[in-house]
C-alpha cells in the first residue's frame, strides 16, 4: 500500500484492512503506521530473489528495478561494461504497473523531512553507487572505458540520470522513450563503438 499509494496517502485504516487487523492489532504488532513503514522500505531495499509466487518474487508482477542488493548484484555481473551498463539502466526502469521504486518515491514524498526514511534512501543510494563506480573502474581497468575517466564523477552522473529515468517511468513515459535515453547515456559513458 504505501508503494501504491506513497506514506502520507495511506491510513492506519487502509493498512489495517490490507493486512486484516484491527488497528488495536496494528498497534501492538508494528507499533505505528511510522515503524511499519520503515520496516517495508528496509524489506523492500533487502529483498532480491524472493520465492516465486510471494509477494516481491519474480512470478509476482512486482516490480523489482530499484533493490539495492539486486542492483549491487547486476553491476558486478560478468561481461562487457557496456553491456553491464545498458542492462542495468534497462532493468532499473523494467515496470509492469508504473509504480515505479519504493526508495524514489520515499525520497521524493518525504525528502529530509523524516530522519529514518533519510538514512534508509542514503544507504540504498549508496549501496548502487559504489556498485556503478566499481563497474566504471573496473572498465577503466580493462581499457574498455577512457584511462583518464572520472569514475566517481561518471558515477555521480549516471546515478542522477537514473533518478530521473525512475521519475520519468513513473510519469508514464514511454519504455521506446526511455531506452534511447539509456543508449545515449552508455554511449556517452562508454563512447560511440560500444
Amino acid at each position: 500500500m504505501f508503494w501504491r499509494r506513497g506514506y502520507n496517502a495511506t491510513s492506519v485504516r487502509d493498512l489495517g484492512s490490507e493486512l486484516e487487523l484491527t488497528s488495536s492489532s496494528l498497534y501492538r504488532t508494528f507499533t505505528d503506521k511510522h515503524s511499519l513503514f520503515l520496516r517495508a522500505l528496509d524489506h523492500y531495499r533487502e529483498t532480491e530473489h524472493a520465492e516465486p509466487g510471494m509477494k516481491g518474487g519474480p512470478s509476482s508482477g512486482w516490480p523489482t528495478g530499484c533493490r539495492s542488493a539486486e542492483a549491487a548484484e547486476r553491476l558486478g555481473a560478468d561481461g562487457p561494461v557496456a553491456e553491464v551498463l545498458r542492462d542495468w539502466l534497462v532493468w532499473t526502469v523494467s515496470h509492469v504497473d508504473g509504480r515505479g521504486c519504493l526508495v524514489v518515491n520515499s525520497a521524493t514524498e518525504l525528502g529530509t523531512a523524516d530522519a529514518g526514511v533519510s538514512e534508509r534512501v542514503g544507504a540504498a543510494f549508496s549501496t548502487t553507487r559504489e556498485a556503478l563506480t566499481a563497474l566504471l573502474d573496473r572498465g577503466r581497468r580493462t581499457g574498455e572505458l577512457a584511462a583518464g575517466l572520472d569514475v566517481e564523477q561518471v558515477a555521480d552522473l549516471v546515478f542522477t540520470l537514473v533518478l530521473g529515468l525512475r521519475v520519468r517511468e513513473r510519469a508514464g513515459q514511454s519504455a521506446a522513450e526511455l531506452a534511447t535515453t539509456i543508449d545515449g547515456t552508455v554511449t556517452l559513458v562508454t563512447g560511440p563503438s560500444a
